[in-house]
């Protein structure tokens, strides 16, 4: 079998939505030339405090009513953008109605997959345990997704599906409604999004929250991670972009509408496209990365907070790949090792999509890899948002079949399958 055959193109797609939007602050000061007597928000209260109590009842029946409509938490996120200005502004004079109203000129919508949703990731439901799943001959699963929206700003979303383990994939509705979480801290560098109101997961939204994360948390790469107890924990590392640098964050999920960010540390932390392995080797944390811009690295760290060391264990070889190579995911462990989903980048600044085998007890060990591409960008799938990019940040294998998905031209997400045997048979020693 040649390996563009191994991976069989599903027909459902995923397509950004701009009608999906979620409530955001929206602040605004002077300048700090400026800055001088009142601020810009106070004179807002005033201005509205000044109008006449009929004019405020219709400008509120007004802006609430399609707000409810489109967000079922649109009354209690306008009264926390005023809450939260609490030390900033004097609302005194105002009615309760009244502050509901300032808190819709504090607040603005979001369109947060308006201009693409892509570079998927996926792990098995976490609803029952690894036994249960292991049994069954179709996998419920959770999807995540990079959304972008307004500014090029980029954004987490989720969806949830069912897979037969052949052909037949289903990708449950996406709620119209998008809550806005809770943001609260602790003192042991976590912050908390906590999404009480989402009814399903499809309604949680991530966005940037965090200063590292100004201008957008992006590709999640999730895993079931495999505690010392037995115990999975949903993990996830993601790239923070301010504008400017991108390092690596962690997130952990709590439930499906439960999530906790942080920032991690150490040398290695501050670079693109990091994946957790599922559970430790030899007692510490292993990470693979791409920490020189060219070559995969296998890193290690007795703490899942810090990444200080590591070294490339995988070069280019191959013309699809001769610029750089990354992992498409966390590893999967297979009874032959760890199934690796790797990204080339070769001609035009095409993406593409093979994978490696690495040795189950050495990670640092690569045994095999595809000398040609899995995937990579059809003659109808060459354009997009970016042109000439598959790119992915996770698989699923269950019963030896492969569910890959990944995203076309930064634009939209298609999947594909594949029997894990066919696959590694394609591949090659490294």
């Amino acid at each position: 079998m040649q390996t563009a055959d191994v991976f069989t193109k599903l027909e459902p797609e995923l397509q950004p939505d701009p009608a999906r939007t979620v409530i955001r602050p929206f602040r605004f000061a002077y300048p700090e030339a400026f800055a001088q007597g009142a601020t810009r928000a106070q004179k807002v209260v005033d201005r509205l405090a000044g109008l006449d109590q009929d004019v405020r009842e219709r400008m509120l029946v007004f802006v609430m009513g399609p707000m409810r409509t489109r967000h079922r938490n649109a009354e209690r996120t306008f009264r926390w953008q005023v809450e939260s200005l609490a030390e900033e502004i004097d609302v005194s004079a105002l009615t309760q109605s009244d502050r509901l109203l300032l808190g819709a000129y504090f607040s603005q919508e979001f369109a947060f997959e308006a201009a693409a949703l892509f570079n998927p990731s996926i792990i098995p439901l976490p609803e029952s345990d690894g036994k249960d799943r292991a049994g069954k001959d179709h996998v419920r699963f959770l999807l995540s997704l990079r959304g972008i929206g307004e500014g090029h700003v980029s954004s987490v979303t989720f969806r949830t599906g069912t897979w037969d383990c052949a052909t037949g994939l289903t990708i449950d509705a996406a709620s119209p409604h998008c809550m806005t979480p809770d943001i609260q801290s602790d003192d042991e560098g976590w912050v908390r999004l906590q999404c009480d109101d989402s009814e399903n997961v499809t309604e949680t939204v991530i966005f940037p929250i965090l200063p590292d994360q100004r201008q957008g948390v992006e590709d999640l790469r999730m895993v079931l991670f495999v505690e010392d107890d037995g115990s999975e924990t949903l993990l996830g590392t993601y790239t923070a972009f301010d504008g400017r640098t991108a390092r690596q964050g962690l997130l952990r999920g709590i439930d499906l509408r439960t999530f906790e960010m942080r920032t991690l540390e150490g040398a290695m932390s501050g670079y693109k496209g990091m994946a957790l392995f599922p559970r430790k080797i030899d007692g510490q944390f292993v990470m693979l990365g791409r920490q020189d811009g060219e070559n995969i690295w296998l890193l290690r760290s007795d703490d899942l907070y810090r990444w200080d060391a590591g070294s490339p264990i995988m070069a280019p070889r191959y013309p699809w790949e001769f610029v750089q190579l990354g992992n498409c995911g966390s590893p999967i462990e297979i009874e032959e090792g760890w199934l690796v989903f790797t990204h080339g980048v070769g001609l035009v600044r095409g993406y593409c999509i093979g994978a490696c085998l690495l040795d189950r007890a050495d990670p640092s060990k690569v045994l095999l890899r595809t000398r040609a591409p899995l995937v990579f960008p059809s003659a109808e799938q060459h354009g997009g948002y970016v042109p000439n990019v598959t790119y992915s940040c996770g698989a699923l294998v269950h019963r030896r079949r492969v569910l890959l998905p990944y995203g076309i031209g930064d634009q939209f997400t298609g999947f594909a399958v594949a029997d894990l045997d066919d696959l590694l048979g394609t591949m090659e020693p490294a």
